[in-house]
């Protein structure tokens, strides 16, 4: 059978490895001149940036994109980080050394600052609720209903503006209490050897070496498709038939290049659910340093910033990602919708929290990236995404606009694609 990818981003890459590892005819186009979309390296000044998704793995070597990478034969090593996270928080009178203001606790230690009332609550509230998580509510409110006290509300922003780019106040708390159990199932952080493109590359060898072939600079201006099934996609002009078409750009671009559905109700409902996703956007700011600015490979989790949520230091476990005597430092910030008109606020804003959070220290800064619109953190929200299938017969989306439940960034990315596995070869 022929299937055509349509975009070499992480979705459409781990599709093609396993569909062309399972025998099929695989044909992925790119309009970009690079492989990888938002998740490979950028050499600049010696450093490896990335084009989007940090140099880091949500659940390292035990999660879902591990596993799948390991399924489909992809050379990649992914080392777990220890500690996976820490939260910077603010010294208190007789807490000892005041050289820089604050003290670091562990991930796993984020109960310490709650009244000792709230850490009873925090126990019993998280084991009744994990199996039966409330749905139509945010987790902020779920917070406020049960654990209403100011450091909720903190770490809850610093985590979920880490790890998806939202306000607690914007995730469901049915998807907050997934991903605290996939937390559980999996553990945390892991920094993949070669950073994000040392796994876009062993994807690539995978499909090169099953007769996958990747067109770049190639853009898709249409699905072709006859009494709603789809039968392959024009790109540069040309037609190209096909079995199965799978989207990596999203539902939205996905729904625009199904074409006209003025006659077909189901493709219009479609078109219009597409609309009402709204990206999640963020901005990083890389450092270089001489000196660890944190120290460990892990996550520094920052809630009591006016806008980094997080920061990563991947050159403590990967050194070549930074010239010889160098360290990439890379913070991480949410913009919530209402700030996307004023991003050079956000940015300053970003910059004055690193003067505090290395206060003392000596760094540069690389390079500030935003993250929004077309080419955001996510195309869908976590949480909001919508469903691998389409109306379209053998049309499927994958990616960051169809993520699998519970799944932080490119995990999710990874569930989202086993779901489109199962329904393909009924796995």
């Amino acid at each position: 059978m022929k299937v055509i990818v349509i975009g070499a981003g992480l979705g459409g890459l781990l599709s093609a490895a396993k569909l062309s590892r399972e025998g099929y005819d695989v044909e992925v186009f790119e309009r970009l001149p690079i492989i990888g979309g938002r998740f490979t390296n950028i050499p600049y000044h010696g450093f490896q940036l990335t084009t989007g998704a940090l140099h880091m793995i949500p659940h390292g070597p035990a999660g879902p994109l591990a596993r799948l990478l390991k399924e489909v034969g992809a050379d990649v090593e992914i080392v777990r980080s220890k500690p996976s996270a820490m939260i910077r928080i603010p010294r208190k009178r007789g807490d000892g050394d005041y050289k820089f203001g604050h003290k670091d606790l562990l991930f796993e230690d984020f109960r310490v600052p709650f009244s000792l009332i709230n850490r009873l609550k925090l126990i019993f509230y998280v084991i009744t609720t994990r199996k039966n998580p409330p749905k139509r509510i945010s987790f902020a409110q779920w917070c406020t209903k049960h654990i209403d006290q100011d450091w909720t509300h903190r770490i809850s922003d610093a985590f979920f503006g880490w790890a998806l780019s939202l306000k607690s106040a914007d995730v469901p708390a049915e998807e907050a209490f997934e991903i605290i159990e996939n937390l559980y199932r999996y553990g945390g952080s892991g920094v993949p050897i070669g950073g994000c493109k040392g796994i876009t590359d062993a994807l690539v060898e995978v499909i090169s070496a099953h007769g996958g072939i990747i067109h770049t600079s190639s853009e898709v201006t249409k699905i072709i498709t006859i009494s709603r099934k789809a039968t392959g996609v024009i790109a540069d002009g040309t037609e190209h038939k096909a079995d199965l078409v799978i989207s990596d750009i999203g539902h939205v671009a996905t729904a625009t290049l199904v074409g006209d559905s003025d006659s077909d109700k189901e493709l219009q409902d479609y078109a219009r659910m597409t609309e009402k996703l709204k990206p999640s956007a963020g901005i990083k700011i890389c450092l270089s340093s001489e000196k660890p600015l944190i120290g460990h490979g892990g996550v520094l989790l920052t809630p009591y910033s006016k806008r980094v949520n997080g920061i990563n230091e991947v050159t403590n476990v990967d050194p070549s990602l930074a010239p010889p005597g160098k360290h990439l430092t890379m913070a991480h910030q949410c913009v919530h919708w209402k700030d996307l008109g004023d991003l050079e606020t956000e940015i300053r804003l970003g910059l004055e929290d690193l003067q505090d959070i290395f206060a003392g220290r000596e760094y540069e800064v690389l390079l500030i990236q935003s993250y929004s619109n077309e080419w955001p953190v996510n195309r869908a929200p976590s949480g909001a995404d919508l469903k691998n299938r389409t109306p379209v017969s053998n049309l499927f989306v994958v990616g960051d606009g169809a993520k699998g439940k519970g799944g932080i960034e490119v995990e999710g990315v990874a569930l989202g694609v086993e779901n489109t596995m199962k329904d393909i070869l009924g796995e």
